[in-house]
């Protein structure tokens, strides 16, 4: 069910903005004053002079995240600009702080444009800059609402030349939490991962990187299509992104590739399927229309094609089952990174942040959790592949299976003390 909310309240709540600075010391006495400041502070000053590192420790930088954005494609609302961006990154910052614990502090970066202030596209090399530049205050950089094709050189490159985790999380958000669902719907189906035939409509850098989560997590057949069609091996007008995940075919449009799929992925606009669409795939489909704020395919319109036939459906809406939220996954991949110092997150940290989160949903749900959503049953099947974002076991779940790759992988120090870690995030938020 929708959540009615008016323009009176939404103003209101964003009255003085959404997070600010909070004191994680006392500062009353004449003492705390000479420990904050001069001339206590020399001493945490030489002490990070003498080794980078321990900037870590004597400062707020190990649990700090900048969320940086140029205003250039702000949720679906397109290029509006950095000022306008920030409500979206105050809110990303205030989702970090009450899921994760993780301090974020809006970075909305203007005069990034080629052309000038307000015309042209994004200049990565810009972005790149200004990130460099505030990277010795924070733990981690969590780009935001970038525009492609910017956006992947931005993160490569910031990944490449920093060492403290660069994650675009609308590049990686809506994958992770995507094949988290397509791995339960490969368990209730009863089909391998390998075994799928899956197609993905939409190839921005959401749909990008679903692709290339869906190939690490262990899917085989994929199909991509674009507003032009199939991405297909012969076509000379693909970038390089879009050209690796080419195939060979002689199909060449969206209707043609789903004939038969077990899995429709969108992410792209509203009201490309029909009911006929979905009628021609595969027995036991799985559905992901998540185009924002309308579907691909109205659920109720699936339910009509399908009727008397098991499907899975999902969406980017709270308004419907299954839906595919960021919030399940940002929070905590930053907090399994930055409680190991890792140095960036790589494919297994993801693949591993997805799979603690199929894990999770095939588990009893608490009667607290189930109490916030009335309307629903709440129990592993076609209509729950995903945990709810108030699930409070996300935090140590997958914070933990994200820390433990991280260390697995290379991606943090060997030595770090899992336990510890584990310890720490199960005695809670």
């Amino acid at each position: 069910m929708a959540i009615e909310i008016s323009k009176e309240e939404v103003f209101a709540f964003h009255d003085g903005g959404k997070v600010g600075v909070a004191l994680r010391r006392p500062l009353a006495t004449q003492k705390d004053l000479c420990l904050a400041y001069t001339p206590g502070v020399a001493q945490a000053v030489k002490a990070i002079a003498a080794e980078p590192r321990a900037a870590f420790d004597l400062s707020a930088k190990r649990n700090l995240v900048a969320v940086v954005s140029d205003g250039t494609a702000i949720l679906g609302l397109g290029d509006l600009g950095a000022a306008a961006s920030i409500p979206v990154m105050e809110g990303k910052a205030a989702l970090f702080k009450a899921f994760a614990g993780v301090d974020a502090w809006p970075v909305p970066v203007g005069h990034c444009r080629q052309g000038g202030a307000d015309t042209g596209k994004t200049d990565p090399r810009r972005v790149i800059e200004v990130c460099r530049a505030i990277a010795p205050m924070y733990g981690g950089i969590n780009l935001e609402d970038i525009a492609a094709p910017a956006c992947f050189e931005i993160e490569r490159v910031l990944d490449e030349e920093l060492d403290i985790p660069v994650f675009h999380d609308d590049q990686w958000g809506t994958a992770v939490i995507t094949v988290a669902g397509l791995i339960n719907y490969a368990a209730i189906a009863k089909r391998a991962l390998g075994e799928l035939r899956v197609v993905v409509n939409g190839a921005g850098a959401a749909g990008i990187r679903i692709a290339d989560m869906c190939k690490a997590a262990g899917v085989k057949d994929l199909t991509m299509c674009d507003s032009k069609g199939i991405l297909r091996a012969d076509r000379a007008d693909l970038t390089e992104h879009k050209r690796r995940h080419a195939v060979a075919t002689d199909k060449r449009t969206l209707q043609e590739a789903l004939a038969g799929a077990h899995v429709f992925i969108g992410v792209s606009a509203a009201g490309v399927l029909s009911g006929a669409d979905v009628q021609a795939m595969a027995d036991f489909p799985a559905i992901f229309a998540m185009a924002n704020p309308d579907p691909e395919i109205d659920p109720a319109e699936v339910a009509k094609a399908l009727a008397g036939r098991p499907y899975v459906m999902a969406t980017g809406r709270s308004d419907y089952p299954n839906q595919i939220n960021n919030v399940l996954g940002f929070p905590f991949l930053f907090r399994g990174a930055l409680d190991v110092r890792a140095r960036t997150i790589n494919t297994e940290m993801k693949v591993a942040a997805s799979r603690a989160l199929a894990e999770l949903a095939r588990e009893s749900v608490p009667p607290e959790v189930q109490a916030l959503y009335p309307a629903e049953k709440l129990a592993f099947g076609p209509g729950y592949i995903i945990p709810k974002a108030f699930d409070k076991r996300l935090y140590a779940r997958v914070s933990y299976a994200v820390a433990e790759a991280a260390v697995k992988s290379g991606a943090a120090p060997a030595d770090t003390d899992l336990a510890a870690v584990k310890a720490r995030l199960e005695a809670g938020l």
